[in-house]
């Protein structure tokens, strides 16, 4: 990191007899803040395995890979924390039932350690087809209560946000009550090969940013 700052400003050094120089580069991408990756789902038993719960099932993926425990309370969510390439990273399962995820999130993000220039949302869209993935660096909540909840009580949808597709492959007649389906066993190794994919790109995210990440996983 100081590497890149001490090269931007070189740069700049070099051009100051002949014109005004700005370091121009996002500082939240150089900043010391703690990254916090937030999983969108509902808490308890009964809604483990269900298509609404992939936020969470992504960040268990995540703290194995970090070797972590996602346990600590804060702000009505669950906590654990690693590091990846000399970064802190927090992963985040908001208690709140899914609906009012903003609540803790706009609690989280409120810390002096954080900002929202590195948090990044994780949920499950029903307009994207099963299988598939999007990052976006911003953007809409496209329906999705989760994220509707973050949006109205960050009050901005500048925020960097993995969708993880499970549109169902015929109608249904209530979109609500198939969120809250489990995953059928046919549909269990997809499941998997989704989460590995999606730990890839929120690691590609940390280490090269959302742009890079979003050209090779989108």
């Amino acid at each position: 990191m100081l590497e890149r700052v001490l090269t931007a400003a070189l740069r700049c050094w070099r051009f100051k007899q002949t014109e005004v120089c700005t370091l121009n580069f996002d500082m939240d991408a150089f900043s010391e803040k703690n990254w916090l990756i937030v999983g969108l789902g509902n808490p308890g038993l009964r809604y483990e395995k269900t298509r609404h719960n992939l936020g969470f099932m992504l960040i268990d993926k995540l703290a194995q890979k970090l070797q972590t425990q996602v346990k600590r309370e804060e702000c009505r969510a669950l906590i654990g924390r690693g590091e990846f390439e000399n970064q802190t990273v927090e992963l985040a399962k908001p208690q709140t039932f899914m609906n009012l995820s903003g609540e803790a999130v706009s609690c989280l993000v409120k810390k002096s350690d954080r900002t929202l220039g590195k948090l990044i949302v994780i949920s499950d869209d029903l307009a994207l087809p099963f299988g598939k993935i999007r990052l976006r660096g911003k953007g809409t909540h496209g329906g999705q209560n989760g994220l509707r909840s973050i949006i109205d009580c960050l009050r901005t949808p500048d925020f960097i946000r993995l969708r993880i597709g499970i549109q169902p492959e015929h109608p249904v007649t209530s979109a609500s009550h198939y969120v809250l389906e489990n995953f059928s066993k046919n549909d269990l190794t997809e499941v998997e090969n989704i989460l590995n994919t999606s730990v890839d790109a929120i690691f590609a995210i940390i280490k090269y940013g959302v742009e890079k990440a979003m050209a090779q996983y989108n």
